[in-house]
């Protein structure tokens, strides 16, 4: 894998579901650990690279951390290849229950990233308790955004938190994999 220890492995991997610069503090929290072991991991991680510092005292996983804990690296190419839209059949419809079509589709993660906002909540609710969304994501070639969705649906959220969830785990994704399709290295 990655040659790091199972705690800092473990940390890594706290640092991804989060998703948002955390502290020290907060990380040893998730973790059960003590502030000081979490904080001496954490600096030999800022060192090889694995995380970076995001404002005062705050920590966040990089491209080479994720890689560490098994996400596959994005490269322009990769996230142009993600962000392309898909023909009418291969395209995300959504339904509120079984046989009952909402008649609305999308066919790209920018379209999919908006529809969300809007969708009728039940149908968000269906396809997430279903898995839908990651399956179609990991069609799409996104394999970190459908590991993001299956971390979403085991919190078993619904309504608008989930609804929320949701838009802000696709539209941190679709931010980043825009840059990525320019070139930009993180």
């Amino acid at each position: 894998m990655s040659g790091l220890c199972k705690t800092k492995i473990d940390l890594l991997e706290i640092l991804w579901r989060v998703d948002k610069p955390i502290s020290v503090r907060e990380l040893a929290k998730k973790a059960d650990l003590k502030a000081r072991s979490v904080n001496m991991h954490l600096i030999n991680m800022r060192r090889s690279g694995h995380v970076a510092t995001a404002g005062s005292g705050l920590y966040v996983i990089t491209d080479l951390g994720k890689k560490a804990i098994g996400l596959p690296e994005i490269d322009a190419e990769k996230a142009r290849k993600i962000l392309s839209p898909v023909s009418l059949e291969k395209a995300f419809k959504f339904y509120r229950g079984i046989n009952e079509p909402l008649g609305v589709f999308s066919d790209s993660l920018k379209d999919f990233v908006e529809k969300i906002k809007e969708i009728d909540i039940k149908s968000i609710e269906f396809h997430a308790l279903r898995g839908d969304f990651e399956l179609w994501i990991h069609f799409l070639g996104d394999i970190e955004l459908a590991k993001r969705f299956r971390t979403i649906r085991e919190l078993n959220l619904s309504g608008e938190e989930l609804r929320s969830e949701i838009y802000s785990a696709l539209k941190s994704r679709y931010e980043y994999l825009e840059k990525k399709s320019l070139g930009a290295s993180q």
